[in-house]
């Protein structure tokens, strides 16, 4: 690949962390991480450090610099274990964009209207819908939480980037696994870890046990955009 060949005003940079997508399988998942680092370039410098074995497609900078690391129909290393909608292999599935930030403090306007503009193009590259945008805590609840409580998932939501809740779905608290199953969240993580995953993502404030306000959250978004996992066999 080419400099010329990669997103429009990204800066090449490429890492050797990569490979082909395996078993013919295409990006369905755009997945938003923090690099949890001092800095882009620190980030920079790992992502392409061989040692590492770690990689992502895309670095936005907080003053909006990206760069490119791995051509979009190559496999970045960036998901690591985990599964979404019942299918695992989430590298070969997905394109990872790595954000400049601790996990902190709010992620600043050049970066966000930088990582949107990036999100349109890719979602439209690879007909990916706003539901097939995802945190890296979806797919692994037990180890990871970025892109963390202060990412703005609404804001995403409002342009058709993301999806966000809307008000007047019910459920039982009884029907939490079913309906996490349905969203997206694996059955392989207890229900302490799916409920904190879940509230990174829609409830950031929320403390304590699952509540009513938890339920409805997964009952609309399930009846949405949810995946029949009973009737896959799941």
């Amino acid at each position: 690949m080419t400099e010329e060949a990669g997103e429009a005003g990204a800066i090449w940079h490429p890492s050797p962390n990569c490979g082909a997508r395996r078993n013919g399988l295409r990006p369905d998942l755009l997945m938003i991480h923090f690099t949890q680092m001092a800095s882009a370039e620190a980030a920079l410098e790992r992502l392409c450090d061989p040692g590492a074995e770690v990689s992502a497609h895309y670095v936005i900078a907080e003053d909006g610099r990206l760069w490119q690391l791995v051509d979009e129909a190559a496999r970045a290393w960036h998901a690591g274990r985990g599964s979404w909608r019942g299918a695992g292999d989430v590298n070969s599935r997905s394109i990872g964009i790595e954000l400049a930030n601790r996990g902190t403090h709010p992620y600043p306007e050049p970066q966000m209207r930088r990582l949107e503009d990036l999100a349109r193009g890719i979602m439209a590259r690879w007909s990916i819908p706003a539901e097939g945008v995802i945190a890296h805590s979806d797919i692994a609840p037990d180890r990871k939480d970025d892109p963390g409580p202060r990412f703005d998932w609404r804001r995403l939501a409002l342009q058709g980037l993301a999806v966000w809740p809307e008000a007047g779905a019910e459920a039982p608290l009884e029907a939490f696994r079913r309906l996490a199953g349905q969203v997206g969240y694996g059955e392989e993580f207890s229900d302490a870890q799916v409920l904190a995953a879940l509230r990174l993502r829609w409830r950031p404030w929320a403390r304590g046990p699952l509540e009513p306000a938890d339920m409805a959250v997964l009952a609309d978004i399930a009846a949405r955009f949810g995946v029949d996992r009973e009737g896959a066999g799941a």
